[in-house]
């Protein structure tokens, strides 16, 4: 009976330790789990990974000609930051910290777009937990430059950044607002002579405002936000030395006296975020965990919950995070409502599922078969 009761008490021990967030350490390997040491069906598995390995994003690997073809309509469009040649199909699937499946090259560093935007977000973030300014706060407050000149653009605040319903109106590194992603109907005088919207009223994907929020915060922290990325959240959470963050060959102020480039928030015009699969993972196990890295709280709780709060504008939209809400054209059908996402150009994603303790990262998946893809990693747990 007491062999009994000790055997019990081991596989006890032993299922709160696989229940229990595991951290990689910073240049070493990492940790790899078996499926079927969490009741996950291995075959069912290999399936959705043999899946993601068989819809590769159908663009040019030359991602110069990926751009250029994808954004052919907007007017003044061109490449003014760096790319870079993509790889293949690439991923990793986390539970509870631990590596259960991979594909691809993880250490391969290549473009990521608008998954920037969610580094971007984090980096607006840390501004808050250092008091730097409040989301309800109008930006014009702080930003004093003719950045936010006019009756209109002194309405929007830091929030209507963060969740792209600011409407901003102007012209930045030579990219006017209403350019990109112009509307399908009409033609450029159309699009120059628009009526304004109320800030907070109406959600427009827009990589020229994006930028406009990377601006802002250059000005806030008054140092380079890849440093501040850098000092706050990579290097505590033990990311590679791979990974860069660009702007564009006109988008250097002087600040303080010294020289420094605003960064963009994605590759629409070359730039953003070049990055590894594994650094990506990692930046997703934070979120996965509110903030906290192997007990120490990086970035706050609070400024999570309301980064993957629905906005008023776009109920599957928060602060530059995607939301998997019903009644939208971006939910995924038979995927919790509460998993939330980093997307950007050619299929990269970072996915978190907090009910399962899982992180998904994919990369270079055609875009349109994500969510099947996550419901085929979803359908292998017990």
């Amino acid at each position: 009976m007491i062999k009994k009761k000790f055997l019990f008490f081991l596989l006890f021990i032993h299922s709160l330790t696989f229940c229990q967030s595991y951290f990689p350490e910073a240049n070493q390997k990492w940790e790899n789990r078996k499926p079927e040491e969490f009741n996950i069906k291995t075959t069912t598995l290999d399936k959705a990974v043999n899946f993601a390995l068989s819809n590769e994003y159908s663009g040019s690997k030359d991602l110069r000609i990926a751009i250029l073809k994808s954004f052919e309509r907007e007017p003044y469009h061109q490449i003014l930051g760096p790319t870079k040649k993509r790889g293949g199909p690439a991923g990793m699937i986390l539970k509870n910290g631990y590596l259960i499946s991979s594909w691809g090259d993880p250490q391969r560093v290549d473009m990521t777009f608008s998954v920037t935007k969610s580094y971007l977000s984090t980096v607006a973030g840390l501004a808050v937990d250092q008091g730097y300014f409040n989301p309800n706060e109008a930006a014009a407050e702080t930003i004093w430059d003719a950045t936010f000149d006019g009756a209109h653009n002194q309405k929007i605040t830091w929030e209507h950044l963060l969740n792209q319903s600011s409407d901003w109106s102007g012209t930045l590194w030579g990219s006017p607002d209403w350019a990109d992603r112009p509307p399908t109907e009409g033609g450029i005088d159309d699009w120059k002579n628009r009526g304004f919207r109320t800030p907070g009223t109406h959600f427009e994907y827009n990589d020229v405002r994006v930028n406009v929020l990377a601006y802002s915060l250059l000005q806030v922290w008054r140092k380079p936000l890849p440093q501040v990325l850098k000092e706050y959240i990579m290097d505590p959470i033990g990311a590679s030395r791979s990974w860069r963050w660009y702007g564009y060959e006109n988008s250097w102020v002087v600040l303080d006296g010294n020289r420094m480039q605003s960064v963009s928030g994605g590759g629409h015009s070359g730039g953003g975020l070049f990055i590894n699969t594994e650094d990506h993972a990692r930046f997703g196990l934070l979120f996965l965990n509110n903030g906290n890295w192997n007990g120490k709280q990086l970035i706050s709780t609070d400024w999570i919950k309301k980064a993957i709060t629905p906005s008023s504008a776009q109920i599957n939209y928060g602060y530059m995070w995607w939301l998997n809400k019903k009644g939208t054209s971006r939910y995924w059908e038979g995927v919790p409502e509460n998993v939330y996402y980093a997307a950007g150009f050619g299929g990269n994603f970072i996915i978190i599922i907090p009910d399962e303790d899982m992180v998904i990262i994919t990369r270079w998946l055609e875009p349109s078969r994500v969510g099947e893809f996550v419901k085929k990693v979803l359908d292998a747990l017990p």
